[in-house]
């Protein structure tokens, strides 16, 4: 059985070492950066979350979409092509509303725990 809770906590941590390379300036920006994509997300859904984060070019973008993409495969989505971007994949998974929202609620919970890492490396 999967522990989902675990999941969640794996990909916020892979968030928090991408933050951590981020030099110590811009440590507060990165805890921002992730706010606002949480705000997007629980605020306009999945699709939004993705385009926001393509209209933004920054490393914490970047890692963030990555690891929603894998989380969302290990978890919910098992034939999910990791290689697609955020707004296709986001069109795709809205088939299923049972899996459509628990998806949501699965990015935003990688989301807080981020938001928490993040708090914890400021410098």
């Amino acid at each position: 059985m999967l522990n989902i809770e675990f999941e969640c906590a794996a990909a916020s941590d892979v968030i928090k070492t991408g933050c951590l390379s981020l030099d110590a300036g811009n440590r507060k920006e990165a805890e921002t950066l992730i706010t606002k994509a949480l705000g997007v997300l629980q605020e306009n859904g999945i699709y939004a979350f993705y385009l926001y984060m393509k209209s933004k070019e920054k490393k914490v973008y970047e890692i963030i979409e990555s690891e929603s993409k894998k989380i969302l495969k290990t978890i919910i989505f098992n034939d999910l092509d990791t290689t697609k971007e955020g707004c296709q994949i986001a069109s795709e998974i809205t088939d299923d509303l049972d899996k459509m929202l628990l998806a949501k609620d699965i990015l935003e919970r990688v989301l807080v725990y981020s938001r928490y890492h993040a708090k914890t490396i400021r410098g």
